[in-house]
């Protein structure tokens, strides 16, 4: 398969930078006048891809709001997946996972294993327990054309007790994972001469100044950039070429809120994305 960085990129291209969200969650299925349960959750969740599969780079369902309705929403998400990628949609599930050994594998084998009807695109991880915990999952990924999407520099406070700590040698956490992730790109390219690697970085695009004090080279990366934050969350072109400078055509846009409070009507929903990807096409692009 294409890897993931190459479909990524032409999507980006074609469609814009823009990667909706699946976010059912109670709030969300209520204003839909849907039912807090599995068959509320299906029916919004299929209304999101039907309205705009085709329509958006990609698609980034939340694991936790499906596992809160127990197996029968993991179902759900399963088809969730397979109708995203019958509409040609990439899908990102952001599952944030992360461990170490046979239970990692485990994780990887569950996301990104060609056979499971749980492996989407790419999936989210965390590197917490060391970036080199992700190497199986990094392997399996790019046996099966897949990505990975890192967290690094998020918008919460919290994150900068981990994310902005020092290693012995002075270099910041997220500094080191940026690194890290280059370096496995580096590899991937030297085989493809692909656009981007498939080992994309979870950046928030409200961090401020947060790249440069932790001295994380995001150009090097080579990779895409998942990005909360765009448009309706706080984040515009002044503030994204200030967190991601010349990386910034790397950067696929996550929204969710401001699209998915447009519907339950197809059109409201399409009209919200179209918009929206104007407005990250303007952020990202000029």
């Amino acid at each position: 398969m294409t890897p993931f960085g190459t479909r990524l990129a032409a999507a980006m291209d074609n469609l814009g930078p823009l990667c909706v969200g699946i976010d059912p969650h109670a709030p969300l299925l209520r204003a839909w006048g849907l039912t807090d349960d599995v068959t509320g959750l299906r029916e919004f969740s299929l209304r999101v891809v039907d309205a705009l599969g085709g329509q958006v780079a990609a698609f980034k369902p939340q694991a936790a709001f499906f596992e809160r309705h127990g197996s029968a929403g993991m179902a759900v998400l399963e088809e969730v997946i397979a109708a995203a990628r019958a509409t040609g949609t990439l899908t990102i599930v952001d599952a944030k996972r992360g461990d170490i050994g046979s239970t990692m594998g485990a994780y990887a084998e569950a996301f990104l294993r060609d056979e499971s009807p749980l492996a989407g695109d790419a999936l989210t991880v965390s590197p917490y327990l060391g970036f080199g915990s992700l190497a199986g999952a990094a392997g399996l990924a790019h046996a099966g054309g897949r990505g990975l999407f890192v967290l690094c520099l998020t918008s919460n406070p919290e994150g900068k007790t981990v994310q902005h700590a020092r290693l012995a040698d002075g270099t910041t956490v997220a500094a080191s994972i940026a690194a890290q992730a280059a370096q496995v790109n580096a590899s991937e390219l030297a085989e493809t001469g692909g656009p981007l690697g498939s080992i994309g970085l979870v950046v928030g695009a409200t961090i401020g100044d947060a790249v440069r004090e932790t001295g994380t080279d995001l150009e090097a990366v080579r990779g895409p950039f998942l990005a909360p934050g765009v448009g309706a969350q706080g984040a515009g072109a002044a503030e994204l070429a200030h967190v991601f400078g010349a990386a910034r055509p790397g950067v696929l846009a996550s929204t969710s809120r401001a699209v998915l409070t447009a519907g339950p009507d197809a059109s409201g929903l399409r009209a919200a994305a179209e918009a929206a990807t104007i407005e990250a096409r303007h952020a990202l692009r000029n």
